[in-house]
């Protein structure tokens, strides 16, 4: 993507964040819980993303997320880390997309520590698809309108004008 002069970038100091250094297992390991610990901020942020559309105007709300994560995994790590470390080490050794379904016995394990030990209970299925109201401080965005020219508008048709069928009949098999 080309840029021009007028266009802002950030400064590296601007996009500088702690980095959260796991693997793919780890984090899918960990999803259901940290997308539960973290949904306020994972909300804020899609939300920032999808208003504006401009990657730019959500550093700050992305910066919020990372350190949201990085909070999770170090309280992950201080009171369920050995239940934890079977359960992603399971899902990495069992199938190659690391499904959940072969180590159900090590994910109730790491399920019950995180509730007994974080109060965090594995979100029910179904709970990332429900449709939620997120509630934000931050002001609504203007709307683009779209400003015709007049004339360029489209003719209303008069209601008496001749329609002629469709010369080789309709698409649809039961419409004439």
């Amino acid at each position: 993507m080309a840029a021009t002069l007028s266009v802002n970038l950030p400064t590296f100091e601007e996009l500088t964040v702690p980095e959260v250094k796991l693997s793919a297992v780890v984090l899918r390991a960990a999803s259901l819980h940290l997308g539960k610990y973290c949904e306020a901020y994972n909300n804020e942020f899609m939300l920032c993303k999808s208003e504006n559309g401009d990657p730019r105007a959500c550093l700050a709300e992305g910066k919020v997320v990372t350190e949201c994560t990085i909070k999770f995994f170090q309280k992950l790590k201080s009171s369920c880390a050995s239940e934890f470390k079977r359960f992603y080490k399971c899902v990495d050794r069992s199938s190659s997309d690391y499904k959940f379904y072969p180590c159900r016995k090590t994910q109730k394990a790491f399920d019950d520590c995180m509730l007994d030990k974080l109060h965090l209970a594995r979100p029910e299925l179904g709970y990332f698809c429900r449709v939620k109201v997120h509630k934000t401080n931050r002001p609504k965005p203007e709307p683009d309108i779209l400003v015709l020219p007049a004339d360029d508008l489209p003719q209303k048709l008069p209601d008496d004008y001749e329609r002629r069928h469709a010369k080789y009949g309709s698409r649809y098999p039961f419409f004439p």
